[in-house]
C-alpha cells in the first residue's frame, strides 16, 4: 500500500504526460537568510506557481507561514536536511525534521541534502538510508539533493564525481537525484544513463545571463535529465513567473532556448 501512495504523490511532483518536473528550491533562508526574492515567501510562491512550476521546496517553518491557501495550486516538497553558512563545517547536513512531521504538513514529498567527499559523509550517508526506510514505510517520495563537495573534490562539476553521487542517492532509495550540471550534453549523459532514477539539475550561484540558464536547462533535457531544481536563477529573477515560464517550455514541450528567451522578452 505504501508504493501507491508514494506513486500517487509522485505525480504531483512529477509531469504526468512528459514525467518530467520543475522545482524550484526556496530552502536558502535557512543557510544564507532572507536573500532577495525570498523575504515574502507567499508571494515568492504564487510567482513560480503561476510560471508553472511543478513544486516547491520549503522548511517546515515556511510551510505553515508561507505556503498559501489561494493562488495556483504547485506541488511541496519539506527539506529535512540544514545547516548555516556560518557553521564550523557548512557542508555538514544535519536532520532537523522528520518524514512523519512532514506528512503531517501535507507534504507531497520530503528532501535530503548529501555532501559526497565532505568530512561527514558518512553520517550523512546514515541518514540518508534511515530516511529513504521511512519514505518507504508511509509511502514518501524521497527527493536526494546528491553534491560532490569536500577536500577531496576538485571540481563539484567533474563527470566521474558528479555521476558516483548521483548513483550513491539511487542506490540508497532516492525516487529523484538532484545533482550539478556538469557542463555539456555528452558528460551529462553518462550521468543520467548511470542513474536509474529521474535526474534533475541544482541551478547553482546566479548566473550573468538568463540566456545561461536556459541554455543550461536545455542542455541537461537533451541529456536526459528529467527536469530542473534552481532556485537563485529562478526567483532572484526580475520576472520569475516568466522564468519558470521559459524554463517549462523547454523542460516540458521540447522548445529551444530562443523559444524560452521570448517568452522572456514578451
Amino acid at each position: 500500500m505504501s508504493e501507491i501512495g508514494k506513486g500517487i504523490r509522485l505525480e504531483r511532483i512529477l509531469d504526468r504526460k512528459t514525467r518530467r518536473t520543475i522545482i524550484v528550491p526556496m530552502d536558502h533562508g535557512v543557510s544564507v537568510g532572507p536573500i532577495k526574492g525570498l523575504v515574502d515567501m507567499p508571494t515568492a510562491i504564487n510567482r513560480v506557481a503561476e510560471g508553472g512550476a511543478n513544486a516547491v521546496l520549503l522548511h517546515k517553518g515556511a510551510i505553515k507561514t508561507g505556503h498559501r491557501g489561494y493562488g495556483q495550486d504547485v506541488g511541496l516538497i519539506m527539506h529535512l536536511s540544514a545547516s548555516t553558512a556560518f557553521a564550523p563545517d557548512p557542508n555538514n547536513k544535519v536532520l532537523v525534521t522528520t518524514v512523519e512531521e512532514a506528512l503531517k504538513l501535507g507534504a507531497d514529498a520530503v528532501s535530503v541534502h548529501i555532501n559526497i567527499g565532505a568530512d561527514e559523509e558518512a553520517e550523512m550517508l546514515r541518514k540518508l538510508g534511515s530516511i529513504s526506510r521511512d519514505c518507504s514505510e508511509w509511502g514518501m517520495p524521497l527527493l536526494a539533493m546528491m553534491y560532490p563537495r569536500g577536500d577531496k573534490i576538485k571540481s563539484e562539476h567533474d563527470v566521474d564525481v558528479v555521476k558516483l553521487s548521483a548513483r550513491v542517492g539511487a542506490e540508497l532509495g532516492a525516487d529523484i537525484v538532484k545533482t550539478n550540471y556538469t557542463g555539456d550534453i555528452d558528460t551529462f549523459k553518462e550521468v543520467t544513463q548511470g542513474c536509474p532514477v529521474p535526474v534533475v539539475i541544482a541551478g547553482g550561484p546566479k548566473m550573468s545571463t538568463p540566456e545561461e540558464v536556459l541554455q543550461m536547462v536545455h542542455d541537461a533535457i537533451q541529456a536526459g535529465a528529467a527536469g530542473t531544481s534552481i532556485g537563485r536563477n529562478v526567483f532572484q529573477h526580475e520576472n520569475p513567473t516568466a522564468m519558470c515560464r521559459a524554463i517549462a517550455e523547454i523542460v516540458h514541450k521540447n522548445a529551444s532556448v530562443e523559444d524560452g528567451i521570448k517568452i522572456l522578452k514578451s
